[in-house]
């Protein structure tokens, strides 16, 4: 078996209790390393610019959403505006759809309840730092069904064919890594044509890219899903 990836982690939390619980247990996992801390959006921030300037800039944030005074929405769409290097897994008590698609659309990578549990927030992060989407399974259920109904008239006349093609990928949650081996070209050719797709798209992240694809009929159906009843029509 190979050996996890090596992946620095910074907290946000408002919760000193809060954040030394998930450094206690996150900090023991292979390969996820504790780089620092920070109380508030602003700590945020200054952290990931402190960081990367002793070049240990974190790959991943976990950030807790409800912050005072601005919230950990606000601070996702910052750090992910200025460093879209660094992705962010957010977290939180809420369950109101507004929250995950305000988190979403700020460039979260994943959206997971504080009530999760360990094995599923080390997940959420090793999938984060892969460029894949997490989110809560019933947030997600929620969430796909508010995708259905009426389509706009799609903008992805702008997309090549390959784009096409890799944002079909992506959307499945392929990796860089995956979509190359799958479509025999380098990562770094990958990562161009997922950029590529985001501007033409006008997106921050992947998890957007996945999102608008199913949101706009472009998402293959997974082959490990049912076929749902065709009894039950989409309203």
């Amino acid at each position: 078996m190979s050996e996890p990836a090596h992946i620095r982690l910074l907290i946000v939390d408002d919760h000193k209790v809060v954040r030394e619980g998930l450094r206690s247990f996150l900090g023991s996992e292979p390969g996820i390393e504790i780089v620092g801390e920070a109380a508030d959006d602003r700590q945020a921030l200054d952290r990931v610019m402190a960081l990367g300037a002793e070049g240990v800039r974190p790959d991943v944030v976990l950030m807790d959403l409800e912050m005072q005074p601005v919230d950990g929405i606000e601070a996702t769409r910052e750090i992910r505006s200025r460093y879209d290097e660094v992705e962010v897994v957010a977290l939180t008590s809420f369950v109101e759809e507004d929250r995950v698609h305000a988190a979403l659309d700020a460039g979260a990578a994943g959206y997971l309840l504080k009530d999760a549990d360990a094995d599923e927030l080390v997940a959420a992060v090793r999938a984060a730092h892969r460029g894949e989407l997490t989110l809560d399974p019933a947030l997600a259920r929620r969430l796909m069904a508010s995708l259905r109904g009426p389509r706009d008239p799609s903008p992805a006349e702008d997309l090549t064919p390959r784009e096409r093609e890799i944002l079909a990928l992506v959307a499945r949650g392929n990796s860089n890594q995956e979509i190359a081996t799958e479509l025999v070209i380098s990562e770094r050719t990958a990562r161009t044509h997922v950029s590529n797709i985001l501007r033409k798209l006008d997106l921050r992240s992947r998890t957007q890219a996945a999102l608008w694809s199913s949101k706009h009929g472009l998402a293959p159906p997974d082959p490990s899903t049912p076929d749902p009843d065709p009894s039950i029509a989409d309203p």
